[in-house]
C-alpha cells in the first residue's frame, strides 16, 4: 500500500471535494461522511477541518462525535470499568445512532438530527435540542469503531496508527482499550473498508493513500 505525504488542510480540502462530487443516486440528500479512528487520533480535528472546508464551499454541515451517544454508566461498567470486550461492543449506543443521525437522513426523512444523546461527565441525558440539517447538508460522524456497524456512509476515511504509536499516544488511564483496538482491526479491518487511509503516527506529518475507489 503506498502513502504520500499530506497536509492536514489539503486533507481536509479533498475530503471536501470529494464529497461535493458525490452524485445524488449515490449520497441520497445528505451526504453522509465518516472520520473513523482511535481518540488517540484525534478523529474531531480532521472532521471539524472537513466541516469547515465543507461550508466555505457553501455546504450546511452538521458534526457529531460519537462521544455524544455513549450508553450510561451501569451498561458500560456492567463488567468493570475496564473491559475491553464491554468496550469494543457495548460502550457506543449504536441503536441511538441509527435512529437518531442516520434515520432522519434517509431519503425522505425530516433532516431533524440529535446531534448528542448523552453526557458521561454527568451520566445523563444532555437534553440537546434536534438540529434541522437542510437538503443537501453534509453530516460528519467522527470517533472510533465506526466502520463495524454498517452505518450508511457514503464517504469514509481511516486515520491509521501503528501499535506503537497507538500505544504511546493514548494516555496511560486509556490504555486498557488497546485490546479492542486491535479486535477492530482483525475483525473489521477498517484500512480496507473505507475509502482512504490516513497515516497519522506523527500527528505533525500525515500521509495518505489517496482515494480508493473511483469517481
Amino acid at each position: 500500500m503506498r502513502f504520500q505525504a499530506i497536509t492536514w488542510e489539503r486533507l481536509a480540502e479533498a475530503f471536501a471535494a470529494r464529497t461535493d462530487g458525490l452524485e445524488p443516486h449515490d449520497a441520497g440528500h445528505w451526504p453522509r461522511i465518516a472520520v473513523d479512528g482511535a481518540p488517540a487520533a484525534r478523529t474531531g480535528e480532521l472532521a471539524e477541518r472537513a466541516a469547515q472546508a465543507l461550508r466555505v464551499r457553501g455546504r450546511a454541515v452538521l458534526v457529531v462525535s460519537t462521544e455524544g451517544f455513549l450508553r450510561p454508566a451501569s451498561l458500560r461498567y456492567e463488567y468493570g470499568k475496564e473491559d475491553p470486550e464491554a468496550y469494543y461492543s457495548g460502550w457506543f449506543d449504536a441503536g441511538a445512532l441509527w435512529r437518531e443521525v442516520f434515520g432522519p437522513l434517509e431519503a425522505g426523512g425530516s433532516g431533524r438530527v440529535l446531534p448528542d444523546l448523552w453526557d458521561p461527565v454527568t451520566d445523563r441525558a444532555t437534553r440537546s435540542p434536534y438540529r434541522l440539517l437542510p437538503e443537501g447538508g453534509v453530516l460528519v460522524v467522527h470517533g472510533p469503531l465506526l466502520l463495524g456497524h454498517w452505518f450508511p456512509f457514503d464517504l469514509s476515511i481511516h486515520l491509521s496508527l501503528s501499535p506503537g504509536a497507538l500505544r504511546r499516544r493514548t494516555e496511560e488511564s486509556e490504555r486498557w482499550t488497546l485490546p479492542a483496538f486491535a479486535r477492530y482491526e482483525e475483525e473489521v479491518a477498517p484500512g480496507e473498508r473505507a475509502d482512504a487511509i490516513v497515516r497519522a503516527d506523527d500527528p505533525l506529518r500525515p500521509a495518505w493513500t489517496g482515494w480508493r475507489r473511483n469517481e
